[in-house]
């Protein structure tokens, strides 16, 4: 298996620094470039086009969400969608977090997590089992819940960032292919941040059945992984 191929985007020497070292010890991961601000980041991402790039929210120039944006809409006009983007960081409040995903994240992983889990993280996103944080489902759950209208009757002031509603072909496939209850169950887990091997544990099956199911839940929501089936879980109603 050949090695993952990394580019580090964080401002901060030490941190930037540390995080080289630790993955470059890891055999099955290379750091192929480091950037220490977004501007440098972008045509670094753009020019090598690494497999995983692990981006700082809070970078000097322009924030990791607004440099994902513009990387995410360079591959869309390069036609290239070989690079996974992995956000790194201690913001966790609800407007990050969804603007993290609308913008293209692939996964959101939190700083003050090990070292070890952060490689599986990387792992599973560059396999395209985008990596979601419990904190961050919760997040994302408690945000859902604010935007019901009975909940928050009295509220005006605008949300800079929303959940938009499902969009009308997505209703129609889910009208044509519904669900089953086993992968509303899976839904769930995956909206939780649960990877397949816990799915399997928690739901007393194997791991390829779980991918099995989770390669049908992606075809019947039209998502290409799991950060996009869970946000559009969310925005159905499927997962409450």
């Amino acid at each position: 298996m050949s090695e993952i191929r990394i580019v580090l985007i964080e401002d901060h020497d030490l941190t930037r620094m540390g995080l080289r070292a630790a993955l470059q010890s890891h055999s099955g991961l290379q750091v192929v470039g480091e950037a220490a601000n977004a501007t440098q980041g972008l045509k670094l991402l753009q020019t090598t086009k690494p497999d995983v790039a692990v981006v700082d929210i809070g970078l000097p120039d322009m924030d990791g969400i607004e440099l994902t944006r513009k990387f995410k809409s360079f591959q869309e006009e390069t036609a290239d969608q070989g690079t996974k983007i992995l956000i790194l960081t201690m913001e966790h409040s609800e407007d990050a977090v969804l603007a993290a995903f609308a913008a293209g994240a692939d996964s959101y992983y939190m700083k003050d997590t090990s070292i070890d889990r952060l490689m599986e993280a990387i792992e599973a996103t560059h396999e395209g089992n985008s990596w979601i944080d419990p904190a961050i489902a919760n997040v994302v759950l408690r945000q859902m819940r604010q935007n019901l209208p009975e909940d928050n009757p009295q509220s005006s002031q605008p949300k800079t960032v929303k959940i938009e509603a499902l969009e009308t072909e997505y209703e129609q496939v889910l009208e044509t292919y519904p669900l089953t209850q086993r992968e509303l169950e899976i839904l769930e887990l995956i909206v939780a941040g649960c990877s397949n091997g816990q799915i399997a544990e928690k739901l007393y099956i194997t791991v390829g059945t779980v991918k099995t199911h989770v390669r049908n839940i992606l075809n019947k929501l039209c998502a290409d992984d799991r950060t996009q089936a869970a946000v559009r879980a969310l925005r159905s109603g499927l997962v409450a």
